[in-house]
């Protein structure tokens, strides 16, 4: 029996990386909060950029390494894309006030580099790890925290 609040999948390429951006982007729709994982060039902003597609944002879609949040509203919700990886632990603390905000409501909000979010990650978010495969292919890793998440895990897991 599968755990109900993981799901695995390995991507070959960019359209079946597509193809799972677009299935949870559907899902997520409702808003989450996502806490993103893996090394640099990963795929993290990819995955990003393809669920923003999926929902109809027409801003361009980049990373925001240097400005810490991206905002875009032109898609069917809001969405949200912070990067912490220039703040590291000592920066963190002047956005956590903004971090608990785009947790709430119906939004989706993406945090790259959540390993330095000094644990002020709600309670109530997916958690996506993206690794190298041996063949360049990547591995995408979602795990679900908080019941309406689980029920996208859930979802990807009975497609």
């Amino acid at each position: 029996m599968k755990n109900r609040n993981v799901y695995e999948r390995i991507c070959k390429n960019l359209e079946d990386t597509k193809d799972l951006a677009y299935k949870f982007a559907k899902l997520a729709e409702g808003g989450c909060f996502v806490s993103l994982y893996g090394e640099i060039g990963a795929g993290k902003t990819a995955f990003v950029k393809l669920v923003a597609e999926a929902l109809d944002v027409k801003e361009k879609v980049t990373s925001p390494s240097f400005v810490i949040l991206n905002e875009y509203h032109t898609a069917r919700i809001p969405i949200y894309h912070f990067d912490l990886y220039r703040l590291e632990n000592e920066g963190v603390s002047t956005i956590l006030d903004e971090l608990r905000e785009y947790s709430e409501g119906r939004q989706l909000t993406f945090v790259e580099w959540a390993e330095f979010s000094q644990d002020e990650i709600p309670f109530s978010h997916m958690k996506i790890n993206v690794t190298y495969e041996d063949d360049d292919s990547r591995k995408y890793t979602f795990e679900a925290f908080g019941e309406e998440n689980i029920k996208i895990t859930e979802a990807l897991n009975n497609d």
